[in-house]
């Protein structure tokens, strides 16, 4: 597998709604260390996150759902680049995530209410265009309610105390 010298994932998080275990700030929580061991798992190895605060927001798409909670990690340390095969692995991983807390994809209305959002942003300069994920992330640059805790993960400037 090729070497690089330090790409990094960029995932969003975000909830809404009670997860199977407890408020969306509670569900943030305790996805936390279950993020960071699965990504040690996925990479097979040590690596360095850097999280933003915790940023209430509220919805886009449909106006009567509860206010969202969002932040994003940022995930440093990969020795390997980028492909589509690892970066669709990295994906099945966040979504078994998001249905551990209690998200059902195959139910839900689109940009309606949910118990956990977890998004691949970017992995470094990688592009991918497939079916089931883009990189970077379509909308990116559309959403401050990623913008802002991302600006917050790479700058490294606010003590990530949830």
């Amino acid at each position: 597998m090729p070497l690089i010298d330090d790409p990094f994932v960029a995932v969003a998080l975000g909830a809404n709604e009670p997860s199977t275990l407890g408020s969306p700030r509670q569900t943030l929580v305790m996805v936390r260390p279950l993020l960071e061991e699965m990504f040690r798992l996925w990479a097979g190895q040590e690596l360095c996150f850097c999280w933003s605060q915790l940023v209430e927001t509220t919805p886009v798409g449909p106006v009567d759902q509860p206010d969202y909670l969002n932040a994003v990690v940022l995930v440093k340390g990969l020795i390997f680049l980028p492909s589509e095969p690892l970066a669709l692995a990295l994906l099945q991983r966040l979504h078994g995530l998001e249905w551990r807390f209690g998200r059902d994809r195959s139910r839900e209305q689109r940009w309606g209410p949910r118990p956990l959002d977890l998004d691949l942003l970017f992995w470094g300069e990688f592009r991918l265009e497939h079916p089931d994920l883009m990189l970077p992330h379509p909308r990116l640059h559309l959403r401050s309610f990623v913008l802002e805790p991302l600006l917050q993960a790479m700058q490294g400037t606010q003590p990530p105390c949830w």
